[in-house]
């Protein structure tokens, strides 16, 4: 078992305890922290920070040690999430312009300066992604066996073949589209990769035509084996893309014309759903967001990406039909939209993937703190006892989901089970929670589902979910008006000795199985009274109409949960006045929320030593003289995307866990319903004390730390120590401890 680094927070001694209890038990009031006013310059951008975010998820991709597909799949990654920054963020922004808002955001600059600092940040990343591409990820393919060709470079019998195939596969999908007096330029959908086509003949000189690539089918497309022979075992793989077959075969969607050339462009659009919950067709939300989710491909063009083939005055003539300006406009020397190279992450490669892993089954936490009599794999005892006789922790990906999974199943088929509830925020195409839940719906169960239908690129699958289970009788709420439900939160209410009792799962995560095997997230099982209490009204007020405010354990956003943060940042101060012990640690996705940020800042100021994990959007400077000298800012990405909230307070050794769903951003503390629940357990709360937290402040390698100009560089190795790599550590932890 690995020790304690030292950065980790330190226990307190029986007499220290004794001291930081009675330190704590200062009147109320002495924890209300005066907040220093927050200077443009001690905001970091909040857009600006997510670009270098999504730089060192480009930088994961440029990692000359990792295996070649898992960096194609950062490429991919990286263009997927540019995509739906531009969709909602700098949709935002853009509006701002049209609207004429000048005024200075937190940071001090106006939406005009900040939009042009976008541009250019944002062109530097596609013009980094796209040389890694031409001149690193591509050859390397090709060396392996995993070919990218283009048309010219294929013999005369492959050209045939993929004749062959476009005239039976991809031509009778294709609609031509001219544009003429009599044809106006036709609507560019949401994401679509396109070709302008330029075309001549005698009578009318110069037109162009628009010719959509086809979502439904694959992107790149395998180069057929001439003359029907099987491929050979170890021959390479190859491929073109779609849109070069395509372009290729112009000629065939107009006959009688001269093709004088084609380009490709990929158009992003305004994508933001605004609901207005105040109009009296609101009142049914289910059809609002269908509604609004049909509207979603007409939003206005946010960016324009084209590549450098394209002349200017097709540029010009393009952005002019597509109501878009030079502000929107990108230009890339390689492929477009290459989110396209998922397709070959699923190549049955595992040379040159990482090495699979199976997750455990929950086990003990630590070998040095529980018995071989407490180890267990379920279920081989009976779930409901086993949480009775303790809470149970669970680190995903590295315990099983299925954990989570097996909860709700058994307790669907348990004739004892008179009540589930849950909380569904983004639960995939291919849920295994789905089936439980309509399983367990019968005269004697209550199933009751809160699914959130303006989850962010989701409600499609959600809507489609809700309907499903209120097809099967399952009782489906959508939530609060004007906030989107967040927590993750799972009743069972079981009959048991003539009496009931209630049995929660709360997570940081969400409940998607197939994410789940890729997002670090931890969660709780617990019987607690307490807490499953507090569980059991919030639920009420989530279906119902009531309107509790107060709980015994959870801090409950909206209301309540920015004060307890304050509340107990401004307490940690007040105990290192008296002990000189204050400790801080958070790990979370984004910091954001201006006061919450000043609060750190007044810690920091009053000598609190602060750590910050942050995967990514982090607007608080550290490291300023006079502000943030006690605050450290690191960020992991890695081969898990790092999602859990997990929030410690020293207390002077009298010390305090809490895990939740919600981030330190204004959406999550004043427009979501977020919970944020403790660890309290002593088992748990020292396994992520003295085991998960120290081992994330030790890792070297998948961590960069925010310098006080806002640059993040990877962490300096010191002579004659190994990298540590906590991520791939943790895998071995979690075998190992069974």
């Amino acid at each position: 078992m690995a020790s304690k680094v030292d950065q980790a927070p330190q226990r307190s001694s029986d007499s220290q305890r004794s001291s930081s209890t009675k330190g704590a038990s200062i009147a109320h009031e002495s924890y209300a922290l005066v907040l220093p006013p927050l200077s443009p310059d001690l905001y970091i951008n909040r857009e600006l920070s997510w670009v270098a975010f999504n730089r060192r998820v480009l930088e994961e991709a440029q990692d000359q040690s990792a295996p070649l597909l898992e960096r194609v799949k950062f490429a991919a990654i990286f263009a997927a999430n540019l995509d739906e920054f531009f969709m909602i963020r700098v949709a935002s922004l853009k509006r701002k312009l049209t609207a004429g808002i000048a005024d200075p955001g937190a940071d001090g600059r106006t939406p005009t300066q900040q939009s042009a600092l976008l541009k250019s940040a944002v062109q530097q990343l596609l013009e980094d992604q796209a040389k890694l591409l031409r001149e690193d990820l591509f050859p390397k393919l090709n060396s392996a066996g995993i070919q990218i060709l283009r048309m010219a470079e294929l013999k005369k019998k492959e050209i045939k073949s993929l004749q062959d195939y476009f005239e039976r596969d991809i031509f009778p999908v294709l609609t031509p589209q001219a544009v003429d007096r009599g044809r106006r330029f036709p609507h560019v959908s949401n994401q679509s990769l396109n070709l302008i086509v330029v075309l001549r003949t005698q009578e009318t000189g110069s037109r162009f035509a628009r010719v959509k690539i086809p979502a439904v089918l694959d992107r790149l497309i395998p180069i057929p084996i001439p003359d029907g022979n099987e491929p050979v075992e170890g021959s390479p793989l190859r491929y073109v893309w779609l849109e070069d077959l395509v372009a290729a075969n112009l000629s065939q969607l107009f006959p009688g014309t001269e093709v004088v050339a084609s380009y490709p462009f990929h158009v992003n659009r305004d994508s933001d759903i605004d609901v207005d919950e105040d109009e009296d067709e609101a009142r049914d939300l289910l059809i609002v967001m269908e509604r609004q989710l049909s509207q979603r491909m007409f939003g206005s063009v946010v960016m324009l990406m084209v590549d450098t083939s394209m002349p200017q005055d097709v540029r010009e003539w393009l952005a002019e039909q597509l109501h878009s300006s030079d502000r929107d406009l990108y230009i890339v020397n390689g492929p477009l939209a290459v989110e396209s190279l998922f397709e070959l992450v699923r190549l049955q490669r595992p040379d040159l993937k990482d090495r699979v892993f199976t997750p455990s089954p929950l086990g003990r936490l630590s070998d040095a703190r529980t018995s071989e009599e407490e180890s267990f794999h379920w279920p081989t005892r009976d779930i409901f006892s086993l949480i009775r006789e303790r809470d149970i922790l669970v680190h995903h990906p590295y315990h099983s989901f299925n954990a989570v999974t097996e909860f709700l199943r058994i307790a669907a088929r348990d004739s004892k089970v008179v009540a589930i509830k849950q909380t569904l925020y983004r639960i995939g195409k291919d849920s295994p929670l789905i089936p439980s839940l309509i399983e367990a719906r019968d005269d004697d169960t209550q199933v009751a589902v809160l699914m959130e239908v303006k989850a962010r690129f989701d409600e499609e699958n959600n809507i489609a979910w809700a309907h499903e289970l209120e097809h099967h009788g399952v009782h489906v709420a959508y939530g609060l008006e004007g906030l989107k439900t967040h927590c993750k939160l799972t009743l069972v209410v079981r009959r048991e000795d003539d009496r009931l009792r209630r049995y929660v799962h709360l997570s940081t995560g969400n409940y998607n199985a197939a994410t789940a095997r890729v997002y670090e997230d931890v969660g709780l099982l617990s019987a607690r009274e307490d807490i499953s209490s507090d569980v059991s009204e919030l639920f009420n007020v989530l279906t119902g109409f009531s309107k509790q405010e107060s709980y015994r354990k959870l801090w409950v956003a909206p209301r309540h949960l920015r004060q307890r943060f304050l509340e107990k940042i401004g307490r940690e101060v007040a105990v290192h006045k008296q002990t000189g012990k204050g400790r801080l640690i958070f790990k979370m996705n984004s910091l954001v929320d201006r006061e919450l940020i000043r609060a750190l800042y007044a810690a920091s100021q009053a000598g609190v030593q602060i750590d910050l994990i942050i995967r990514g959007i982090c607007c608080l400077r550290p490291g300023v003289p006079g502000w943030s000298e006690t605050i450290r800012v690191r960020s992991l990405v890695g081969r898990f995307l790092e999602h859990s909230r997990i929030y410690y307070f020293g207390n002077g050794g009298d010390d305090e866990m809490y895990l939740g769903s919600a981030d330190l951003m204004e959406r999550n503390l004043d427009r979501r319903v977020e919970v944020v629940f403790p660890i309290e357990d002593e088992r748990n709360k020292a396994h992520l004390r003295d085991v998960v937290f120290p081992a994330y402040l030790r890792d070297t390698v998948n961590t960069r730390i925010l310098l006080p100009t806002g640059v993040y560089q990877p962490v300096q190795v010191k002579d004659g120590d190994e990298p540590f790599d906590v991520q791939r550590w943790f895998i071995e932890l979690y075998q190992y401890i069974l």
